[in-house]
């Protein structure tokens, strides 16, 4: 037979009412009380109603991962695996249920906002992945649904969790900078996304702070995906350069397959460095001098954020913005060139 919240009371000396309290974690009983209660549910097993403690709370103990349909090549890309592994770490922790929100074009996008805004289904929902502009973030602000996003938002005063990526960019710049390197080329992220404007940012003040400029001519624009790095760094070898920053790992491995294939060696011929951290740079030949950033806290951190918001323990906006680290490997190893910090 189920227990009740009145059996519970009945075994903690206390009402059901009293019970109810506990169980919704509400600050208006009695330590004394409350650790009683508890004792009993734990000696009992006793698992609360979900759908009752929804009724009194109004809340439904579950939140969303909205991925836009623009990722394509989520099953492929480790930031996404990483990213989803955190959201769904913090939720465990937080006792919350993830629901994962994925489109595959833009209509389907615009079907399912309703599906999760306008139902009353979540709690709160967790973006990432946008790109400047997008329509998808304006409409659920819209509703003043509890929201966070992962990566800086452009116009909208909304709530999220980032890395860095300016900071992270601007040590990469000086990096190549102090190993001697004279044309450098960059294979840039989106700049129709705040993380690609971010990194190209901090890496041009990279340059600025060792009295260098970024050639126009050695910025070729990727799409985070290996394909693109390896087409953005066939243009840069025929413009001739002696080392290369790629805004992510997955294109700086691909700007690494076409180094190969033109015969240019790395780090003898050419440097080359990535931002993100993952594990494969750690396994390519050479290891990849990478700018780590800290993917799964940050999902984590940004579990804690909206359930924060959802509970009204913060307001919004609210941003949190954690460090990055740079990582020099083999790819970079050249006699440096320190400058003046």
């Amino acid at each position: 037979m189920r227990l009740k919240l009145e059996d519970i009371g009945r075994m903690a000396g206390v009402s059901r009412s009293t019970v109810s309290r506990v169980v919704n974690g509400e600050p208006s009983v009695r330590p004394e009380v409350r650790e009683r209660v508890e004792a009993v549910i734990r000696e009992t097993g006793y698992t609360p109603n979900a759908a009752a403690r929804s009724l009194v709370s109004n809340r439904t103990g579950v939140i969303g991962l909205v991925i836009p349909s623009r990722v394509h090549s989520l099953f492929e890309d480790p930031y996404f695996a990483r990213l989803i592994q955190g959201v769904t770490f913090g939720s465990n922790r937080a006792g919350v249920t993830l629901s994962l929100f994925l489109a595959q074009n833009e209509d389907e996008e615009r079907e399912l906002y309703p599906r999760v805004v306008e139902s009353g289904f979540i709690d709160g929902v967790i973006i990432t992945a946008t790109r400047m502009g997008d329509p998808l973030v304006e409409r659920m602000t819209s509703r003043q649904i509890p929201l966070v996003m992962v990566g800086r938002p452009d116009l909208h005063q909304v709530s999220y969790v980032d890395v860095d990526n300016r900071d992270g960019a601007r040590q990469a710049a000086r990096h190549l900078v102090d190993i001697g390197a004279d044309r450098i080329g960059v294979i840039g992220a989106p700049t129709n996304t705040t993380t690609g404007v971010d990194r190209l940012e901090g890496f041009i003040a990279g340059l600025q702070e060792r009295d260098r400029t970024l050639d126009p001519d050695l910025l070729v624009e990727g799409d985070f995906s290996e394909p693109s790095g390896h087409d953005a760094m066939q243009v840069l070898l025929d413009r001739g350069v002696d080392a290369v920053f790629a805004a992510s790992d997955t294109m700086a491995l691909g700007a690494l397959r076409a180094a190969h294939e033109h015969g240019v060696t790395v780090p003898d011929d050419l440097a080359l460095m990535g931002f993100d951290g993952f594990g494969a740079t750690t396994t390519s030949a050479p290891p990849l001098t990478t700018i780590e950033q800290p993917v799964a806290d940050t999902a984590a951190r940004a579990v804690e954020l909206l359930l924060s918001l959802v509970s009204g323990e913060v307001e919004a906006p609210t941003s949190v913005v954690l460090p990055v680290e740079l990582i020099e490997r083999t790819s970079t190893a050249r006699s440096p060139i320190r400058a003046e910090s």
